[in-house]
């Protein structure tokens, strides 16, 4: 039956590899500019490099995208009836079970070893944005290995409504407020908010500094694996419940 569904479309099985990864996509996500497919959290650390460009072809990113971009919703559904081949073992499997089928897969951990992680994304010269708008490359670099020895290198990073400083992390963002912006109390979107899957654009936080000490204390992420879709995460708690010991 997968079969006859995956012959009825009009992607090929290298349609679903991530062209930073080189993986099949984990949470693809799209540039509504270029239509471009990124997993989710390729794309959120290629933007921590370019900033504003498309990673594969440099087109725009919008603001939104950079903090939450648009779930690729219908590649992931045709992931779950797509069958491809393991890379190591010829295995026909799903798609969108193909990363967990890597964790148990003999033949591609004496090969790969644990499943690829995202790369370092290199940067060329000229797809940095100009100077005069955007800290230079070199201070970027600077910022990031500061943060990487702090926390994850896969965290999030946002811009503060309030003033012209981007690309924080979460903590770097509620310090930065509670210092300089205890007195601003004006109405703005929330861009921790707007980056989880649940985020409303419309949605405004009416005393921000307020809302950031009382709602964001902690990652979301620590709690709940925002790279998979509730689907995929229902279907994970039903294996799960399967090997509890009552």
């Amino acid at each position: 039956m997968a079969e006859e569904e995956s012959a009825s479309t009009p992607y090929t099985e290298d349609d679903f590899y991530c062209p930073i990864c080189q993986e099949v996509f984990r949470t693809p996500v799209r540039v509504a500019a270029c239509q471009h497919v990124f997993c989710r959290k390729c794309f959120l650390a290629a933007m921590k490099e370019s900033r504003i460009h498309c990673p594969l072809c440099r087109g725009n990113v919008t603001r939104r995208e950079r903090a939450c971009p648009e779930r690729a919703l219908d590649l992931e559904t045709i992931m779950r009836s797509f069958p491809g081949n393991c890379r190591c073992c010829s295995q026909r499997i799903e798609l969108y079970r193909m990363r967990q089928h890597y964790k148990t897969c003999e033949k591609y951990q004496d090969e790969f070893g644990v499943s690829s992680t995202v790369p370092s994304f290199q940067l060329s010269p000229d797809s940095v944005g100009n100077s005069n708008s955007q800290a230079s490359t070199s201070e970027n670099a600077e910022a990031y290995q500061e943060e990487d020895n702090a926390e994850s290198s896969d965290q999030p990073t946002f811009d503060c409504p309030l003033c012209e400083e981007a690309n924080m992390t979460r903590q770097r963002l509620l310090d930065h407020c509670n210092t300089n912006h205890r007195a601003h109390v004006v109405p703005v979107i929330c861009p921790i908010c707007l980056s989880l899957p649940w985020g409303d654009p419309t949605q405004l936080t009416r005393n921000f500094v307020s809302h950031l000490n009382q709602r964001h204390q902690f990652d979301y992420g620590d709690f709940v694996n925002l790279q998979l879709d509730e689907e995929t995460q229902y279907q994970i708690a039903i294996e799960e419940s399967f090997h509890v010991n009552i």
